[in-house]
């Protein structure tokens, strides 16, 4: 006989977006629009700070809960972009926006618990949940309010077993920037229910017209939390670096957490995240554009070739209704018939049926190519006329 492993771990599902990304990386010549990698490279006085730290000895372990350097850094950088006051004490470094969300919900669960999180969704809530002891309960979102929750949609999902909602703005994979007025009705029903607020925050700084409202400092409580990184804001994906904000009682539990899950997060990651706090932020604005440019380049092809689609408010994402019965069948044979990876919607839950996510983040080439043989696709197909 064999030991049985864990039902949590055996019945966990993979992730549609790298199930993509596994298949397109063994095929040659495609046009990478699957997976949110940005473009570019990590700027140079990142990287030069990250090996001048490593040549003065920035190899070692750090605290649990990050550098003391690297959370006033964080703070610092929070306070002057917010105007709301955060101390060390409120950041806890993490592995990543993930890395917070999934300490977020194992500080805030009890076995059985619920969360409710978002459909479509990024598909990582309902894994990080589950391995959590948590169990993910979807809310929907639709188009006619603008992929942003209502009361009414969330009132709908709570039980007297939630215990958490998630939330994400600006939202992978619609690009939805939530109003100040949703995120305060969001936090009046975690109030009514006596709800934690974990909000998932990592696309804040790619915004292109609507002001992104962050959940930190309109909560005066302790349900609050919020999860971000400097992975899309800096092109830092393989640093691994992002960050926990919370009320000091609840930021000590997720700090406990660091060391029962990673002892500690690289301590020159940390260095390179403090680099880019305190360094030049011209970055952030020339990703930006270019990814403003590149939704304008799809959007153009995308309504030549007979597809409506509007803009995205915020991220680096395109939210496409193409009409097809099956989005896994469909992003399949769009890749191997026409060498396009993108993001099947059933991949960010039900309500993705007849979608697919389009990253903006690759070269405009890829963009351009990606939309022109998308549409083409779906006129082979008979889904447009």
């Amino acid at each position: 006989m064999s030991p049985t492993p864990s039902s949590i771990v055996t019945t966990l599902p993979a992730s549609g977006i790298r199930r993509m990304m596994a298949k397109a990386a063994a095929m040659e010549d495609v046009a990478r629009l699957d997976v949110g990698e940005p473009q570019f490279a990590t700027p140079a006085h990142i990287v030069e700070a990250a090996s001048l730290a490593a040549a003065q000895g920035a190899t070692k372990y750090a605290p649990s809960s990050g550098l003391l350097t690297t959370r006033d850094a964080i703070a610092a950088f929070i306070t002057a972009d917010t105007g709301t006051e955060v101390t060390r004490d409120n950041v806890i470094v993490t592995l990543g926006a993930v890395g917070a969300l999934i300490s977020a919900v194992r500080a805030a669960v009890e076995p059985g618990d619920e969360v409710l999180v978002p459909d479509p969704g990024w598909p990582n809530y309902l894994s990080l949940t589950r391995v959590s002891g948590g169990v993910p309960v979807r809310y929907a979102l639709d188009a006619a309010h603008g992929f942003a929750p209502t009361r009414a949609q969330l009132e709908a999902a709570v039980t007297s077993r939630t215990k958490a909602v998630l939330i994400n703005t600006p939202g992978n994979p619609t690009g939805a920037v939530f109003s100040r007025a949703t995120m305060e009705d969001v936090l009046a029903f975690a109030r009514d229910h006596d709800l934690y607020v974990i909000s998932d925050e990592p696309y804040g700084k790619i915004v292109y017209e609507s002001p992104f409202t962050s959940a930190w400092g309109l909560g005066e409580d302790e349900r609050v939390i919020v999860a971000t990184s400097v992975s899309k804001t800096y092109a830092m994906t393989g640093w691994r670096l992002g960050w926990a904000l919370a009320e000091p009682s609840v930021a000590t539990l997720i700090g406990k957490l660091q060391e029962a899950y990673i002892s500690c997060s690289p301590t020159l990651s940390q260095k390179a995240v403090e680099a880019a706090l305190t360094g030049d932020q011209s970055c952030i604005a020339t990703f930006r554009e270019a990814y403003s440019g590149n939704m304008d380049a799809a959007i153009e092809e995308l309504h030549k070739g007979g597809i409506a689609c509007t803009r995205s408010a915020g991220s680096f994402y395109l939210w496409v209704d193409v009409g097809c019965e099956d989005s896994w069948a469909f992003a399949d044979g769009l890749l191997e018939e026409r060498h396009v990876a993108l993001a099947p919607g059933e991949a960010f839950g039900e309500q993705g049926r007849g979608h697919v996510r389009i990253s903006l983040a690759s070269p405009e080439d890829q963009v351009r190519r990606g939309a022109r043989e998308l549409a083409s696709f779906c006129r082979e197909q008979g889904l447009i006329a």
